[in-house]
């Protein structure tokens, strides 16, 4: 059975309910990116304006990311408790609202606030979409939709590189935070067109405690937030100072940063549906292992070669397999957590992976300026290291790829 076959059996019998949630997640985290990835393309720019360093404005990045786990559960348990669709509602609203915010910061201490708080925002969206989703469409479409789910992820990178491309020179890196407002339309649909998760129990949610879950379930939390660490590496490792790279490195202007970053991440986008959809059919494990182990051949080429047209390549590649991987984690991820906490377990421990993988964007700042604005070194230290450690940690994991999410436990064993 081919991709192709996978994923037209994944799309037989969709109801319109159905697929009105897989677009609302599907935006939703696309979006959240997009508001996110726009800083990615103005660090310098921050910093010339608040007369500092790239490395004191790289350390947005880390607050936005350390906050995280702290909105992965808070959210997570208001979805626990209250539902998905309110909840993701609110969070849309929020994380918009922060967005458009950081374009009136007036230094940059309230700039890094402001990121913080975005921060916050930005942990609850994927672990309520994840879970709103996979509760929801066809237990054999789990694959398709988790790659395309997790594709989101690059999608708004993609539409942040277009935008960067198009409206940054008429614009400038503040105008650009003002387009973030733009997601907080999404609220429109998902109250019209998204109803609440059919494997919501009110009752049964509002009996459950943090204290009791992680009681019950702390080797699993334990081993998903290292697994989540070493994701985290692997993708803003290789995603947050490529822009970065390119611009001081390599010197080149806005318009080709922005066509390289629009390629790679169009191989993001193709690399997560792609290994999503195997793996309804290898497995979960498998495809992880297979996909993070074979972006490390071409890292040599996406860091170190010299030309634009080289780099586009290597970085398509690279991104092909990074979020090949990713593309898997949607489903994977809600597939493993208890089914009691299905709203604060896949995003916390998501989130709480970003805090620990929150370092990155600083550590490789410093790694490339203390070895002369070398950022080829530290982009490519940090993704072989974690591509190994992804498939190391996949191979001592669980496989639950056919768990009924509506009822029922785990699978032993």
């Amino acid at each position: 059975m081919n991709g192709v076959d996978v994923n037209q059996k994944a799309l037989k019998g969709w109801t319109s309910t159905q697929i009105h949630v897989v677009v609302a997640s599907y935006l939703g985290w696309t979006l959240d990116a997009f508001d996110f990835f726009l800083l990615v393309f103005v660090i310098k720019d921050v910093a010339a304006a608040f007369t500092t360093t790239v490395t004191s404005v790289a350390w947005a990045i880390t607050l936005t990311l350390a906050l995280r786990p702290v909105g992965a559960f808070i959210f997570g348990r208001l979805a626990d408790r209250y539902g998905r669709q309110p909840i993701l509602m609110l969070d849309v609203a929020l994380y918009s609202l922060f967005g458009f915010a950081t374009a009136f910061a007036p230094n940059l201490t309230v700039f890094l606030i402001i990121r913080a708080l975005f921060g916050v925002a930005m942990g609850g969206e994927w672990g309520i979409g994840a879970s709103l989703t996979m509760e929801t469409v066809p237990p054999a479409a789990r694959g398709f939709v988790s790659g395309l789910l997790q594709s989101g992820y690059p999608t708004g990178y993609l539409i942040a590189s277009v935008v960067f491309g198009l409206l940054y020179p008429h614009i400038g890196w503040r105008g650009m935070f003002m387009v973030g407002v733009l997601p907080a339309l999404l609220i429109l649909y998902i109250r019209s067109k998204v109803p609440e998760s059919p494997a919501f129990k009110h009752e049964h949610a509002r009996r459950v405690t943090v204290i009791g879950i992680l009681e019950k379930h702390w080797k699993l939390a334990l081993y998903a937030i290292l697994l989540m660490t070493a994701f985290n590496f692997f993708s803003h490792g290789t995603q947050d100072l490529y822009p970065t790279f390119l611009q001081k490195q390599h010197h080149f202007d806005h318009g080709t940063v922005s066509a390289i970053a629009v390629i790679y991440n169009i191989g993001a986008i193709i690399g997560g549906l792609t290994f999503g959809s195997i793996s309804q059919v290898f497995g979960r494990r498998r495809t992880i292992i297979f996909a993070a182990l074979l972006a490390i051949p071409a890292v040599w080429l996406w860091a170190y070669s010299e030309t634009a047209v080289m780099l586009a390549l290597g970085a398509f590649i690279v991104q092909f397999f990074v979020q090949g991987a990713w593309g898997v984690v949607p489903a994977h991820l809600n597939e493993l957590s208890p089914p009691e906490a299905r709203g604060t377990f896949p995003g916390t421990v998501y989130q709480l992976g970003n805090f620990i993988a929150s370092s990155n964007a600083v550590m490789q700042a410093k790694i490339a300026e203390a070895h002369g604005n070398n950022y080829a070194l530290a982009l490519a230290a940090v993704a072989i290291a974690a591509s190994v450690a992804i498939a190391l940690l996949i191979g001592f994991g669980r496989e639950a790829k056919d768990i009924d999410m509506t009822a029922g436990a785990l699978p032993s064993g």
